[in-house]
């Protein structure tokens, strides 16, 4: 997959000699913010970028990368559910520093324009949590539609928190 492009970052697949970077920033409990609860072992990242490189058919990881070649963050989807046509997404900026500049915006917007141009579905969603208001500004701006609250759903930081459904449809998308 050639890699996608913006005005501020580009989007690309994940490479070898990013993974040692990866584990740290991944596993770097002050830049996971909302995310807290998905650490993952270095075991388990360098089995998944040996099996598929984080890239596959139904699922896949981009990288976000900015003028000066630094990996500001990353990007990636999931199948909702096995029996339905749609892709949940998924982002993080790693860092105060990368905060607050258009980075995740243009990674959604590339990454939605690119799932909607290549994959059989019409329905693309997020699950945000509600004190995430970057998030929640980054999905209006992308022309995501709040859906409603799933109540209880992520136990985060010992407790149980609501999470935000956020959706957009190729109709939709296609009238931005």
């Amino acid at each position: 997959m050639p890699p996608l492009r913006g005005d501020l970052i580009s989007l690309r697949l994940v490479r070898s000699a990013d993974i040692d970077g990866l584990i740290e920033l991944l596993n770097d409990l002050g830049t996971r913010g909302a995310l807290g609860h998905f650490l993952k072992s270095e075991t388990d990242i360098r089995s998944r970028f040996e099996r598929d490189g984080y890239w596959s058919d139904d699922s896949g990881v981009l990288l976000m990368i900015d003028a000066a070649a630094d990996i500001v963050g990353w990007i990636g989807f999931v199948p909702v559910i096995y029996y339905f046509y749609g892709y949940e997404i998924s982002y993080q900026v790693f860092g105060e520093q990368y905060a607050g500049k258009g980075y995740a915006t243009e990674a959604l917007g590339l990454l939605t324009e690119y799932l909607f141009s290549t994959k059989l579905m019409d329905r693309l969603q997020l699950s945000i949590r509600p004190d995430n208001l970057a998030s929640l500004r980054v999905a209006e701006k992308c022309g995501y539609t709040r859906e409603g609250v799933m109540r209880s759903l992520a136990f985060i930081e010992g407790r149980f928190h609501d999470i935000e459904l956020w959706s957009i449809t190729r109709q939709t998308q296609e009238a931005l």
